[in-house]
């Protein structure tokens, strides 16, 4: 049994480093571009390797995206769970939806995949996941911003719906073009639409 384990351990942290080696490529190269050579040759293993573990570049692509969603929705969930009043958990919702630096890697791969997928139905469906994931989340803080007497909005469902799209919007912009709209310009707005949204002054 003790052998079976370490075979299903080894071939677990195979599939992590195939992972990451894929997203290090399709950041470099494109989702488009990537092919299974180039992937194969960052980590210096045969395309027969990578095939044993995903049988397709399309099977392989989708499990990294996943891979990030999965990560990304579990630092996010830890956000809206943590301590703070709503308005501090927004607030971090918010900061944690702007790219960092330019250019942050994530928003790179998720402007990549949105492209994707028009065309590509697994990409599609995990880009909805993302989608869904964040309109949850900033959905959640404002109801029990509302619940705590701390917001006042009657919609907070549309609300989320309202500042996701914005944030998409301006996001895009600022990682395309940082000279003409700067993180701290990106995150002012969205604190200004956010405090409108649950009948605040201001956010913090």
């Amino acid at each position: 049994m003790r052998n079976a384990s370490t075979r299903a351990e080894q071939a677990d942290q195979r599939r992590a480093e195939l992972l990451a080696a894929t997203r290090r490529v399709v950041l470099e190269k494109g989702l488009a571009n990537t092919r299974i050579a180039d992937i194969a040759k960052a980590v210096n293993v045969s395309g027969g390797l990578i095939h044993y573990h995903f049988a397709t570049k399309d099977e392989l692509i989708t499990a990294m995206l996943r891979a990030t969603l999965d990560i990304e929705s579990a630092s996010l969930d830890r956000l809206v769970h943590g301590p703070g009043r709503a308005a501090e958990r927004l607030d971090a919702v918010l900061q944690y939806y702007i790219p960092d630096t330019h250019p942050d890697q994530s928003w790179l791969l998720w402007l990549d995949a949105w492209n994707t997928a028009v065309r590509e139905p697994a990409v599609n469906t995990i880009v909805r996941e993302l989608e869904s994931t964040w309109l949850r989340a900033i959905e959640r803080v404002i109801a029990e911003g509302v619940t705590a007497g701390e917001f006042a909005c009657d919609d907070p469902a549309g609300a989320a719906e309202r500042l996701d799209a914005m944030l998409d919007g301006l996001a895009i912009r600022h990682t395309l073009h940082p000279s003409v709209l700067s993180r701290e310009a990106l995150l002012q707005h969205a604190r200004t639409a956010a405090a409108r949204e649950v009948g605040l002054p201001a956010l913090l």
